[in-house]
């Protein structure tokens, strides 16, 4: 299984699930960390590509094509590779994700309603599946508000916890500063409780705040912060199952498979003068 960064959250549970459907299959997992680097990633799947590898379970550092996409499908004709929580671009294989559109759009929804009209963005970077579609929810649902797209209040980034942070002080900087941020992990989210703390403001009433990952730390915070929660174990559970089937049943035909997420409502994304308050 091949994972950008299991410092991430948001993997944890996904690990977990795969290693559950894994072992009661009487399989073992190896877990290989790409940190987004596509050149990481090649190395890795050239040494699972070595190995007697039963299948594999691929989070792919870039939608777009890459050089490694020709050594993905050199690997996926002689052992099942199964897409986890991204696509590659022109690349036909088991695919397992969330409602990524969707959900960004219903949580930027959620801060509209809530009287905020000007709202920022921290998503990840536009080649990876993620960070587009979110980046498609995000400016979806200005678009059916009526508010017009400002590009000063975007900012796309390798989402990791400083990039967040350094994205957060850009926003918060701003001569018009965004009232309301939306982060496309909790990486990103982490980084920018962060970058409210070192300015000293107060939240939601200097700046509110939703994104996507439901963290454990998320109701320790004050004010709890409002997400999106994906269904991570799920995603897991279903991956490492279709791989399992896939490795039974070569034959198959392939499948997308769309899980769905749901926004947790808290105190972080409130608007003095809005509703829809929690």
């Amino acid at each position: 299984m091949i994972i950008p960064d299991i410092q991430n959250s948001f993997y944890l549970s996904i690990v977990r699930a795969v290693e559950d459907v894994a072992f009661d299959s009487h399989f073992r997992v190896f877990l290989c960390n790409s940190d987004e680097d596509v050149a990481k990633e090649a190395l890795y799947l050239s040494h699972l590509d070595d190995e007697q590898i039963a299948g594999v379970i691929l989070v792919p550092a870039r939608e777009k094509q890459t050089p490694n996409t020709e050594q993905i499908c050199h690997l996926a004709e002689r052992a099942p590779v199964v897409l986890l929580d991204r696509r590659i671009a022109g690349l036909d294989l088991d695919t397992i994700l969330t409602n990524n559109v969707d959900a960004a759009y219903d949580g930027v929804t959620h801060l509209v309603r809530n009287g905020h009209r000007s709202i920022g963005a921290i998503l990840g970077v536009s080649d990876i599946t993620t960070g587009r579609e979110r980046s498609e929810g995000y400016v979806r649902a200005l678009a059916d508000a009526g508010i017009p797209y400002e590009a000063e209040y975007v900012r796309q980034v390798v989402p990791k916890e400083p990039n967040g942070y350094a994205a957060a002080q850009q926003l918060l900087a701003l001569p018009n500063p965004p009232s309301a941020i939306f982060t496309g992990n909790c990486e990103l989210t982490a980084g920018v409780l962060r970058a409210v703390c070192d300015l000293n403001l107060n939240m939601p009433s200097d700046i509110a705040l939703a994104g996507f990952d439901d963290m454990p730390w998320n109701v320790i915070v004050r004010p709890g912060i409002t997400a999106i929660a994906q269904p991570t174990y799920e995603l897991g559970h279903v991956a490492a199952t279709v791989l399992m089937e896939r490795i039974a049943k070569p034959a198959k035909p392939l499948r997308e498979i769309v899980l769905k997420s749901k926004l947790v409502v808290r105190k972080s994304s409130q608007f003095t003068d809005g509703s829809d308050h929690a």
